[in-house]
């Protein structure tokens, strides 16, 4: 039964006044963080005719990144197409790694071992910058150290186990094999690591988005970048008029555009919930199984209440037909293990895994200097944002680093021909709108059930179709607007995903995700 509160003798829906008061996300189910704050009110900032940087971004990257920019003496302005935190950082799980997604085998392996201690060296940094942000900022996020367990739970689980041990270690990170986990799951054998920790995200990255303006930095909310020219100064053409600035920084979790740095980039979306014990037996550190996808879990403390976060079901976006079964499937293996009291939010996000296991830092490829990306985070984001933050600081303050070559993303060739990185209008062009689709012509795919969505052929024609809980039809051109994939229906989060380079759009053609800069047309 719905809940009501009354103001003046009228009865408001609590669950409506909630989705409309707090912070948005890009995804239709509520994440444990967004349920907790409202959108960030930016201060007033005076107009200026050129910025030194412009950080395109309004998550836990760009925010770090402009901060430190701002620190050093840069006048920065953030542009962000909708509202802080509306992409991933609001969907994360929020581990902050030094034991990261791409084992140091991989990346020694890749790299050498060298550069793995480098990796390690970078991301144990990142941590101390979030620390010490934390410290300067006073922000009250539910930061704790914590450790983190790595358990296998077969031989040949067990045998890459060891080998992970060796490399981490040759890394630098101070980790050990152990006879216990923090969790109610059998194991064989099992590693834990220390230096690792955990926060509420957006209470974080809320604390550095008010540091950072009263140093003096701007912020523009809901205003989006349609076109960026690169001569003397980057012209950055938005909703709002167009900005200049010396420096652009794409902090867009994956750049818009054609480039080759996002096509060697795949797509991901991994599952989350947030559930209360019946037993209070939360666990304190940060644990892993190995399996592919592997799970994850930890506790967090919010407004009083710990929740435990699982996490996992990892797949390629859009790749599957029933994005529900994943939420089933995280939900069963969670009360195999825990005495679930309530599943009390669930949600999925997204991420990008590089093609070599490590992030793109840097200079955009393809581009002149003066366009920088950070991309390709994988399941680390929290302790990458910061790395980035760190390498983009020295390439725009000119300044050297062990590694701004490491994380370099021209270590791919651009794509050949490509000029300009971003040239898109966000206007609707008149030539390539069909119209909608006349509603008489719906009436043949009445038999929807409402509340899904389906690619339907009709007359020579394919639509994106979605029937929404008043009955009322939604139609779309399937084609993602970025390289002219079939778009997919993604029934747990209502929006359309593609599965090429994971952008995705809303039901009414919105662009959720990039890399694509303008939405779906309607039909």
């Amino acid at each position: 039964m719905p809940t009501y509160c009354c103001l003046k003798g009228i009865c408001f829906d609590r669950v409506l006044i909630k989705r409309f008061t707090m912070i948005k996300r890009d995804g239709h189910l509520i994440s444990l963080w967004q349920d907790t704050k409202q959108p960030y009110t930016t201060q007033p900032f005076a107009e200026r005719d050129e910025w030194d940087v412009i950080v395109v971004g309004g998550g836990i990257t760009g925010i770090s990144t402009a901060l430190r920019l701002q620190e050093a003496g840069k006048r920065c302005l953030i542009i962000e197409a909708e509202n802080l935190c509306f992409g991933t950082t609001s969907g994360t799980t929020a581990h902050i790694n030094t034991l990261l997604d791409t084992p140091y085998t991989t990346i020694a392996q890749n790299f050498g071992d060298d550069n793995a201690r480098l990796v390690a060296n970078a991301a144990k940094e990142a941590v101390e910058n979030i620390r010490t942000n934390i410290r300067k900022y006073n922000i009250n996020c539910g930061f704790s150290e914590a450790d983190a367990y790595l358990f296998a739970q077969d031989d040949s689980q067990e045998k890459e186990l060891e080998k992970i041990l060796a490399a981490a270690k040759a890394a630098g990170l101070s980790a050990a094999f152990t006879d216990k986990v923090p969790v109610p799951i059998s194991f064989t054998k099992a590693i834990s690591a220390k230096g690792q920790a955990k926060f509420q995200p957006l209470d974080y990255v809320i604390g550095l988005a008010e540091a950072y303006e009263q140093l003096g930095g701007a912020i523009m909310q809901h205003c989006r970048v349609t076109g960026v020219e690169n001569n003397e100064l980057v012209a950055v053409e938005t909703t709002q008029g167009i900005f200049k600035a010396r420096d652009l920084v794409y902090a867009t979790h994956i750049p818009p555009g054609v480039n080759l740095v996002h096509l060697r980039c795949l797509p991901y979306r991994s599952y989350a919930m947030a559930v209360l014990l019946s037993d209070g037996k939360y666990p304190e550190d940060l644990s892993y199984d190995m399996h592919d996808p592997y799970h994850y879990y930890r506790t967090q403390v919010v407004d009083g209440q710990p929740y435990l976060i699982a996490g996992g079901k990892d797949h390629r976006t859009g790749d599957a037909e029933n994005t529900e079964q994943y939420f089933l499937q995280l939900e069963a293996t969670v009360r195999n293990h825990f005495a679930v009291a309530e599943v009390k939010y669930k949600w999925s996000s997204q991420y990008y895994e590089s093609s070599d296991g490590l992030p793109y830092i840097g200079s955009l490829p393809g581009q002149p200097d003066h366009i920088y990306v950070a991309t390709g985070f994988g399941g680390n984001g929290m302790t990458y944002s910061h790395v980035a933050a760190a390498i983009l600081e020295k390439l725009i303050l000119n300044e050297g680093s062990l590694y701004i070559p490491l994380f370099d993303p021209n270590r791919l060739k651009p794509v050949a021909g490509f000029k300009n990185f971003m040239k898109h209008n966000i206007t609707v062009v008149k030539d390539l709108v069909s119209g909608l689709f006349p509603a008489d012509k719906l009436e043949s795919l009445s038999g929807m059930a409402r509340g899904e969505g389906r690619i339907v052929d009709y007359e020579d024609d394919k639509l994106a179709v979605y029937k929404d809980e008043e009955g009322i039809m939604h139609a779309l051109h399937p084609l993602c607007t970025h390289l002219k994939c079939e778009v997919q229906w993604n029934g747990a989060e209502r929006s359309w995903d593609c599965p090429c380079h994971g952008a995705r759009y809303d039901i009414d053609g919105n662009v959720l995700n990039g890399p694509a800069d303008r939405g779906l047309e309607k039909r």
